[in-house]
């Protein structure tokens, strides 16, 4: 019996070194006598062209499952809200939140840019104002939102563990 608990403690170690393993950082950078360099820790202040690239995934959107990486290529989601918007914005960001559907907030209010760029979308700077993929949706409308991003391809719930994409 005491061999397989060791076994298994074994196991689970060398899974979670090959996990921090996938998931690792390498620099590459040219050193002072025009040499390419590649090492995972981070090259010296005087390193030209250093680039860092994250290997194994590793990127904050693998925490999210499969299905909404895919539908959020597919089908970005960006609400455009303000200030003043009030329960509507609090609820339509509440729902994606519940959902776990990756989003931009965009304010514009705050920002010339996001009002320009609804003002183009929408025609008016009524808000909320959600954009799932080609879908545009004025207003806070619980089912008509639903249905948008269930045709998108997001999940109904945000599985436990994943993150909260509205933080």
């Amino acid at each position: 019996m005491k061999p397989r608990i060791a076994l298994l403690l074994c196991l689970a170690g060398s899974i979670a070194a090959t996990a921090a393993l996938a998931q690792s950082t390498v620099y590459r950078w040219v050193d002072k006598d025009g040499k390419v360099q590649f090492t995972d820790s981070p090259p010296p202040a005087d390193a030209k062209g250093v680039t860092e690239r994250r290997l194994g995934g590793g990127g904050e959107d693998t925490q999210l499952p499969f299905a909404t990486q895919i539908a959020a290529r597919r089908n970005p989601v960006t609400l455009y809200v303000s200030n003043g918007c009030g329960d509507f914005c609090a609820d339509g960001k509440a729902l994606l939140s519940r959902r776990g559907v990756p989003h931009a907030v965009r304010n514009a209010e705050t920002s010339q840019a996001d009002q320009d760029a609804l003002m183009k979308i929408a025609g008016s700077l009524s808000v909320p104002f959600l954009v799932v993929g080609e879908a545009t949706l004025r207003g806070f409308d619980e089912s008509a939102w639903n249905a948008a991003l269930d045709r998108a391809g997001y999940a109904r719930t945000r599985l436990p563990g994943q993150p909260d994409p509205g933080k």
